[in-house]
């Protein structure tokens, strides 16, 4: 559309402007260069590998079989040069799409007809709402307006998120963009955003291409002098299989992502880049995924800089290119492969192998197809609509978590809570709400724009910032309390106190806060509500135990509409239905623990991590979480109690009593009959409300050596249930799938014996035996 000559037809002024605003609505497409294979790219436009109706990996053959070695190994960086006598453009691999299109990294910019993007609440808000549902759809509306900015030619395709690493410590500063601290959550979680981001992959294309990473046992930043770019973890075999590669392996087999990330930090001696074993052997040949896999940022470079790994940079492009590394971000394989390939350390069939698999996610994205398929319309019009704020809200109603809520104080009344004192460093923020790796929001609410939206506020910060290094503000708060028909503390972190590359090194509030806490409590003449922003938890015991504080709401990092939605569950209009995605562990946990033991199971003086290994105390359970309304469970259909189990070989199957289990891969899982659990949710109080039924399985005591699972999460569903009614929901247990527990070799084993099923207060037997 020429859009300068239509607007010369006409010499009204306000024609003009309209049509140059239609211009820059509906046709952003035109401010981008052409595309590799566009009709009116005469340079390519004949050329077989843009030919849409050959088969991809022919076309993917043919483009790279007209590369020169040099313009090959430019394509091996995340800042891919262009190919100017191919008419191909340079292509920069790096976005981020967390919980939301963000300028993280150099392939998105915000600004001119995008100047922002919905922006959803953190992943570990969102995890708490256990909802798949939900974020697959997020990963759909994220999606949309990635492809929206890529068609305004301000945004790639390739997005580097999900981070479904295990929230193992509570200290760690990323914690927050985790699906908290369960594998199977964190499993599924990875499978469901991807599967949003990605699209129904009907005829093997893409919409975007998500990555999942960390890849692997990467949980810790920067800890008591120790750094992830040093930082080898000791991993077992056994600790591997069951909680650090599970997320990944769902992302891969059930999500079918088109990209995995390598991590910085070395595993059991050697850098995750460079492991054969792991990139190789396991994502491509185990778990056979379709796309390519990328170092995270300078990895190869801290490999050979700072770990020393190879002795030379060309043996450290040559390790990482045949473990299986298909693409650097950052600049170390454009400058050192050449020189690999000279050396004899590398050939060009790695290389080509290597391109293969980036250019084979480009070609399923349609990036050389021209500015064609079911995406091309979609423009500055599809960001921020109104219908993706919405879900921007929703997603905080369903994450946000209740915590405490002595004597049904909340929710409040606006006539009888007309006036409310909204207190504390994080009572009127904007981008804390949105936490790390976020872009632009279209629009903020903050939790005193929420509140002022029910009742008149007094507003008094009491500290400055999350630090709240002193006490000069106190006195005002306290006097706003007193006048107050109702007080709202919001406290707790942000992105100075828990980050990338930055670990906490306790779990308390930053400073005064708990005394601002405290004192406010003191002074307050109605109810004392404590919001909490964070990411991980933190040690609220005092207001715990305090009867003056009358709730805890834990909100995460609620995203752009963050506040709003504070509100909406302090005054009743949303249900809280969130439950905690971690454990929240006592101050003293962190003493008995350092970050840079990997071990999930206690042993000895080591009291083991996650809900699945610690048996200490617990400020709040992994699970937990309230509602103003009650529900109860019970199974409306008895399940089955007794389960024989065959194997192909019983003899070498069966170990000896000390170990009475079958190994998974040696039995018939086919045979095997699925034991439906009818679970009837009652809702017994007057609120409509959320609830989620998890099942828990604890396997036998007598079962595999070293095991020291307390019980292992393995389902969940997330059902509405209005005041006074009743819904089942129905859970399938697999007995190869949950059943298994992995042994101290890492292979899968069911063991024999009564394995008990947990559904909240409910608990059912299910004996495994051995058909003979």
């Amino acid at each position: 559309m020429a859009c300068d000559n239509k607007a010369l037809l006409f010499g009204n002024k306000v024609v003009v402007t309209l049509l140059f605003l239609l211009c820059l609505v509906h046709s952003s497409e035109s401010f981008r260069p052409l595309f590799a294979c566009d009709p009116a790219n005469g340079l390519t436009r004949t050329l077989r590998f843009c030919r849409v109706n050959v088969p991809i990996h022919v076309r993917v053959q043919d483009m790279i079989g007209r590369l020169t070695l040099q313009e090959k190994i430019r394509l091996l960086v995340n800042n891919a040069a262009a190919v100017p006598r191919l008419g191909i453009g340079g292509y920069e691999w790096w976005s981020e799409a967390l919980h939301g299109v963000s300028d993280v990294g150099p392939g998105a910019k915000f600004g001119g007809a995008f100047p922002g993007a919905t922006s959803f609440p953190q992943v570990i808000t969102t995890a708490a709402s256990f909802n798949e549902s939900l974020w697959e759809e997020i990963g759909r509306v994220v999606s949309d307006e990635a492809r929206a900015m890529y068609n305004g030619g301000v945004a790639g395709l390739t997005y580097w998120s999900p981070n479904v690493n295990i929230l193992r410590d509570p200290r760690w500063g990323r914690g927050q963009e985790t699906p908290g601290e369960d594998p199977v959550v964190a499993g599924k979680y990875a499978a469901s955003y991807v599967r949003g981001l990605q699209g129904n992959g009907a005829g093997n294309r893409l919409k975007v291409a998500a990555c999942c990473k960390h890849y692997t046992a990467y949980d810790l930043d920067n800890w008591n002098g120790v750094d992830r770019f040093h930082f080898n973890a000791k991993v077992t075999k056994q600790d591997l299989e069951d909680t650090y590669n599970v997320p990944f392996k769902s992302c891969v087999y059930e999500g079918k992502v088109a990209s995995v990330m390598c991590s910085y930090n070395q595993v059991n001696g050697k850098p995750t880049c460079a492991d054969e074993n792991l990139l190789k052997n396991t994502i491509r040949g185990d778990w056979r995924l379709n796309g390519y896999i990328v170092s995270d940022c300078d990895s190869v470079d801290v490999f050979f800089n700072q770990q020393h790994y190879t002795s030379t940079p060309e043996e450290a492009a040559a390790a990482s290119i045949k473990a299986g590394l298909d693409l650097d971000c950052g600049p170390f394989l454009a400058i050192f492969t050449e020189g690999a390939v000279k050396k004899g350390l590398l050939t060009e069939n790695d290389i080509n192998l290597a391109l293969a698999n980036t250019i084979t996610v480009q070609m399923r994205l349609g990036m050389f197809d021209g500015n064609l398929g079911p995406y091309a319309n979609l423009g500055p019009r599809d960001v921020c609509t109104p219908a993706h704020k919405h879900l921007a809200l929703e997603a905080a109603h369903q994450g946000i978590v209740l915590l405490k809520n002595s004597g049904r104080s909340l929710p409040l009344s606006p006539r009888r809570h007309r006036t409310v004192a909204v207190i504390g460093p994080n009572s009127d923020v904007t981008e804390t709400m949105i936490g790390n790796y976020a872009g632009k929001a279209c629009a903020y609410t903050t939790p005193l724009q929420g509140i002022s939206r029910y009742a008149r506020t007094l507003h008094q910060a009491g500290c400055t910032g999350v630090a709240c290094a002193g006490s000069q503000g106190f006195g005002a708060a306290e006097a706003a309390a007193r006048e107050a028909d109702a007080t709202v503390l919001v406290m707790g972190l942000d992105q100075s106190i828990e980050a990338e590359t930055r670990d906490r090194t306790g779990l308390l509030l930053p400073g005064y806060q708990q005394d601002l806490v405290t004192r406010v409590a003191q002074a307050s003449r109605g109810p004392v509500i404590l919001v909490l922003m964070s990411g991980g938890p933190i040690d609220v015991s005092f207001a715990k135990n305090d009867p003056r504080v009358a709730a805890i709401i834990w909100a995460g990092y609620p995203g752009q509409a963050g506040g709003a939605a504070i509100a909406n569950i302090i005054f009743g209009v949303a249900n809280p239905g969130g439950k905690l995605p971690m454990t929240w562990y006592p101050q003293d946990y962190v003493a008995k623990v350092p970050m840079t033991i990997m071990a999930m199971r206690a042993s000895g003086n080591y009291p083991g991590r996650t809900y699945r290994f610690y048996k200490g105390p617990v400020v709040f359970p992994f699970g937990f979480g309230l509602s103003y309304t009650t529900f109860t469970h019970s199974l409306a259909q008895t399940p089955l109690s007794q389960l024989s189990v065959s194997s192909h070989n019983l003899n070498s199957a069966i170990f000896n009593s000390s170990s009475n289990s079958i190994k998974v891969s040696h039995a018939k899982c086919h045979t095997f009959p699925k034991m439906p659990l009818h679970v009837e949710v009652s809702n017994t109080g007057d609120f409509d409300g959320t609830h989620t039924v998890f099942v828990f399985a604890e396997p036998p005591e007598n079962g595999v050596k070293g095991l020291g699972v307390n019980k292992q999460l393995i389902a969940f569903e997330k059902v509405h249930v209005t005041a006074g009614a009743k819904r089942t929901v129905q859970v399938e247990v697999d007995a190869c799938k949950h059943l298994g527990v992995v042994d101290e070799y890492g292979k899968r084993r069911i063991p024999m014996g009564e394995h008990k099923l947990h559904i909240g207060d409910l608990k059912h037997t299910i004996l495994v035996q051995p058909q003979l």
